[in-house]
């Protein structure tokens, strides 16, 4: 008996083993190919909720006419906000403004930086720890409380501005001077955090670059010219970047505190708008359609200043 139960058990062994190998490969190759998406999955849920699922809404609330009462009903209007969006003045008048907004940014955030951050490569010791904190000091100031701190400074007669002048003009309240306010405390803002990029940028240049061109007789000024700038590009067009994806945002804070749009919406830009015929005006749709166009508008522009850094990347390697 013996032995022919042996010669059966063996088929077994045989077969069953082939069989569970390939189911062990296969479950480690899942696992291999699945496991990233597992960690990234609670990333990726926040950005669906937090950031796509909205936009989907603002999409469809824009093809409704509503004044965000819970008792008043939505009116499916079709493309009616888009069109009357684009007839009204204000809406042109504000994308202009947002367009001279961050034309008036782009010299604290890209050519300001750049002096500040070369200049500070010669201070050495605890005097170079100073200057950063002194220079990144007014990131860390909350908007608001620099807004009422600058409505101080820039108190029509009695503020220190207009004591350092002799003046008596009202800087927040003329419009020849509020949207220049508005622009010069944002740029002061973040005029320590393009600071700190530059930095950044400068510290991964590696130094051997200069000392090569020394060895060849290169001048500091023919170093900066053609070794530092090049290799920093990619750098500045990322404060590019930010500064047009981001300085609109950062001045509603100061705007709504300071001018709530006013006067006369010479401080008004397209953020400050569409919350203004959401919240003021209580157009809900309206507001939506302007927050697509702007989202629209806004992605063509990032995309193309992504395009222009990838070709300066690529031509610097």
């Amino acid at each position: 008996m013996f032995v022919v139960v042996a010669p059966q058990a063996a088929p077994l062994v045989t077969v069953t083993a082939p069989a569970a190998r390939p189911r062990r490969i296969l479950a480690r190759r899942v696992l291999r190919i699945v496991s990233p998406y597992l960690y990234l999955a609670p990333a990726l849920f926040l950005v669906v909720v937090w950031t796509y699922r909205p936009l989907l809404q603002a999409v469809e609330l824009s093809t409704y006419s509503w004044n965000l009462l819970p008792s008043s009903p939505m009116k499916p209007v079709g493309a009616a906000n888009y069109t009357r969006l684009l007839e009204l003045p204000s809406f042109w008048a504000s994308l202009r403004r947002t367009g001279e907004m961050i034309a008036g940014l782009l010299p604290f955030t890209v050519a300001l930086p750049l002096l500040v951050a070369l200049a500070s490569q010669r201070v050495r010791g605890r005097a170079q720890t100073l200057y950063h904190a002194f220079i990144f000091a007014p990131f860390l100031v909350a908007p608001v409380a620099a807004a009422a701190v600058w409505r101080w400074l820039l108190h029509p007669g009695s503020g220190f501005v207009d004591q350092l002048l002799g003046s008596k003009r009202n800087w927040v309240y003329d419009v020849s001077t509020a949207h220049g306010v508005i622009i010069a405390i944002t740029g002061w803002q973040l005029l320590g955090f393009a600071v700190l990029v530059v930095w950044a940028g400068l510290a991964g240049i590696s130094g051997d670059y200069h000392e090569a061109a020394q060895v060849d007789g290169a001048s500091p000024g023919q170093i900066l010219r053609w070794i530092t700038l090049p290799m920093l590009s990619p750098t500045l067009m990322f404060l590019v970047l930010t500064t047009v994806l981001l300085s609109p945002t950062l001045t509603f804070p100061l705007i709504d505190t300071m001018t709530q749009g006013g006067p006369a919406q010479a401080t008004t830009n397209i953020y400050y708008l569409l919350w203004d015929y959401a919240f003021h005006s209580f157009d809900a749709g309206l507001s939506a359609a302007a927050g697509v166009l702007l989202f629209l508008g806004f992605g063509v522009v990032a995309g193309i200043l992504v395009w222009i850094s990838e070709k300066v990347a690529f031509n610097d390697d």
